[in-house]
């Protein structure tokens, strides 16, 4: 069970005891990969937690980029949440369909964008509804609110940047892919890209950072599996995967565990994948 932490993690029960807080908003943040035929957007039709609007990743990202949910500009993520009613001085709470996945991409960005009182929901709708908790089919009832956009430069590296980590040392890099992806022993799921890492990245698994149930792992669980990755704390961390969802979730547990100099790599291997130029290596870490 989560310990709760409105800026980081909170638990089905925190959320049931604060649902009619005047100024909570819940946000449906569900993404599937293409392979798992899911239709986030027409389950969230289909059910959702009382009140939550769905914030559509592939959408409120970065038009002009050929990379897949890049991050928005500031304008735009404004635009976007105050159509949500969405804005400052809400306490925002984010939530998924698979349990613990791309909810913590949507924390992330609010973070980025300067928006603290932002959590993820431990174990998403699908904890929720083991526990027999409400849902609805209604649209919610939107509200104008201003927000005001202080874009946190440091929490998000592009490919040149990373490219000088790998090849310094430092920051640590670290990837949430499964391992035999990290390995470059299987082909990437992305047609295209190369098989490998990143030159001197370390793998720290994002599953092995959730419980069996979908929720995320006490902080002193989350310490170990960094440890068993060979992450040295005493770096700075940048995150990586496959596209920059489940980097997010390496983000969240750094948080958890009072890391705080850490930063994503938006791009990942989707681009540094792509990219002939850039140095890959194969194997474990």
């Amino acid at each position: 069970m989560a310990l709760d932490d409105p800026k980081t993690l909170v638990s089905t029960d925190w959320l049931a005891a604060h649902m009619r807080d005047p100024d909570l908003r819940i946000i449906d943040a569900s993404w599937y990969m293409e392979a798992e035929n899911r239709d986030a957007k027409a389950e969230y039709d289909a059910g959702h937690i009382p009140g939550a609007r769905f914030f559509d990743i592939d959408e409120i990202s970065d038009a002009r980029s050929s990379l897949p949910h890049m991050v928005p500009s500031g304008e735009k993520f404004m635009s976007r949440m105050r159509a949500m009613g969405i804005g400052d001085g809400h306490q925002v709470v984010v939530y998924d369909g698979a349990g613990l996945f791309s909810a913590p991409r949507v924390w992330w960005m609010f973070r980025l964008m300067g928006q603290m009182n932002v959590a993820v929901l431990d174990g998403g709708l699908k904890k929720w509804l083991a526990e027999g908790r409400e849902v609805e089919d209604l649209p919610p009832v939107i509200r104008d609110r201003h927000m005001m956009v202080r874009f946190q430069n440091q929490m998000v590296k592009d490919v040149t940047q990373v490219a000088a980590a790998a090849k310094l040392g430092a920051p640590q890099i670290v990837d949430a892919r499964p391992p035999e992806r990290f390995a470059g022993s299987v082909p990437e799921p992305r047609a295209g890209l190369r098989a490998g890492h990143i030159p001197g990245s370390r793998n720290v698994y994002y599953k092995d950072l959730l419980s069996e149930d979908g929720t995320m792992k006490a902080p002193d669980a989350l310490k170990a599996a960094f440890a068993a990755g060979g992450v040295d704390m005493s770096k700075p961390v940048i995150t990586t995967c496959g596209s920059g969802i489940t980097a997010c979730i390496l983000a969240l547990a750094l948080e958890r565990i009072g890391k705080s100099d850490h930063a994503v790599y938006d791009g990942s291997w989707t681009e540094w994948g792509s990219v002939p130029t850039m140095p890959i290596e194969t194997g474990e870490a």
